[in-house]
């Protein structure tokens, strides 16, 4: 969700270092990029190291709140590319999951505004056990949908989610935004979402396929 489909990780950052600035600390920007694409208690913990003195849910339930009030103020950021291609996407009849690490109620804050019936399943980072990097997350997705993990293709911006995506086995087209994917295994890397559609996908799902069955022989 946040870098793919909203461009929210700017809210992020800023959350992180006017939290971590309010325990007398310092955040980098260097700092707010290790924590793009991870786990909300994994980012927390860190955030302790940095002097923030909350308990780890404390502290996702704080980042939370505030990325929650500046999306209200200042509106959702949609990348470049995202609706459309959610659009083209039901418009074909193709089942669709978000699979992210923020909390299910942003998740389905951010999904409400959409403005078209976009998922049909939610993962957020409190309805898994392990989150990404781990595979769990788009697993669970996988079977809530009813489909074979092989047959999905994922679209992540960053490296713990393209790492969860290629764990899993599924496709991973890597959309970079705030971070580079270069060299992380990605079985593709497109630059953006804008102007994309499902024949693209569909293309790139069989180039891949093909691949996979000629290393398997």
């Amino acid at each position: 969700m946040d870098g793919t489909l909203v461009d929210t990780e700017p809210y992020w950052m800023d959350a992180e270092t006017d939290l971590v600035e309010s325990f007398g600390g310092t955040w980098s920007h260097e700092q707010a990029l290790q924590l793009v694409g991870s786990g909300l208690i994994d980012s927390a913990i860190i955030l302790q190291g940095a002097g923030v003195r909350m308990g780890a849910q404390e502290i996702v339930d704080e980042l939370t709140e505030r990325v929650r009030v500046r999306l209200q103020q200042d509106g959702v950021p949609f990348r470049p590319g995202a609706r459309e291609l959610l659009q083209d996407l039901r418009a074909q009849g193709v089942r669709t999951a978000l699979v992210t690490m923020s909390l299910r109620r942003m998740a389905e804050d951010i999904v409400s505004l959409i403005g078209f019936d976009a998922f049909d399943v939610i993962v957020g980072g409190d309805d898994v056990e392990r989150p990404k990097p781990f595979a769990d997350p788009y697993l669970q997705a996988a079977e809530a949908l009813g489909v074979d993990i092989a047959d999905t293709v994922a679209l992540e911006d960053s490296p713990t989610g393209l790492q969860a995506a290629l764990s899993a086995r599924a496709v991973a087209i890597g959309i970079p935004h705030i971070v580079e994917l270069d060299g992380l295994g990605a079985d593709a890397i497109w630059g953006t979402l804008a102007g994309r559609g499902v024949d693209d996908l569909v293309t790139e799902f069989a180039r891949v396929r093909s691949l996979r069955a000629e290393a398997a022989l």
